[in-house]
């Protein structure tokens, strides 16, 4: 088992997103490198903490590999938006990628890079060491399934295509195509 911390706007929706892919073994959300101990969503919601709303991702490496995570999690956000995501704004709203395996360092980044090539402006996505995670308040978790029809500033659709995507297994080509 492996795990990648994704931000990507409002964890509701990330979360829910990321948990309909095959591999995706289990999805928390909570608080990522941020300044204080134990914060709470009031603190983080005040912009002072420099906590981001994150979701800690295990994943079963023989099901799904890192760049097919990062390549649908880049379906679901603006990479070049700062601060930003859908109405949502704040710091806590930035899109990063928070990982605890320096030997996923080079495989981010090369993803990253391949990505930037789809886009006009630069990319603001943080890829960083995870510092610290603090787990968000129970009503936090598992959001979208308690709340069905809740706030999520990912279009619906893009669930949809979270659970048919497939990864390819290794000799039979490339990816599935994504294309929305």
């Amino acid at each position: 088992m492996k795990e990648i911390y994704l931000a990507g706007g409002c964890f509701w929706g990330t979360e829910h997103f990321l948990k309909q892919i095959e591999g995706v073994e289990a999805t928390q959300v909570g608080y990522a490198n941020g300044n204080i101990a134990n914060p709470t969503y009031q603190q983080v919601c005040t912009g002072t903490t420099d906590f981001a709303e994150t979701v800690k991702v295990q994943y079963d490496p023989d099901e799904v590999d890192l760049p097919f995570l990062i390549d649908l999690y880049f379906k679901t956000i603006d990479p070049t938006s700062l601060n930003k995501q859908g109405g949502d704004r704040g710091t806590q709203y930035r899109t990063g990628i928070y990982y605890t395996d320096t030997a996923d360092l080079p495989v981010i980044r090369e993803t990253v890079d391949r990505l930037a090539a789809n886009y006009s402006r630069p990319l603001v996505v943080e890829i960083e060491p995870l510092k610290n995670f603090y787990l968000a308040e129970d009503y936090h978790q598992d959001y979208l399934d308690k709340n069905p029809g809740g706030y999520c500033h990912i279009n619906p659709t893009l669930f949809d295509l979270a659970r048919k995507a497939k990864m390819k297994k290794e000799g039979d080509g490339e990816y599935l195509n994504l294309e929305k």
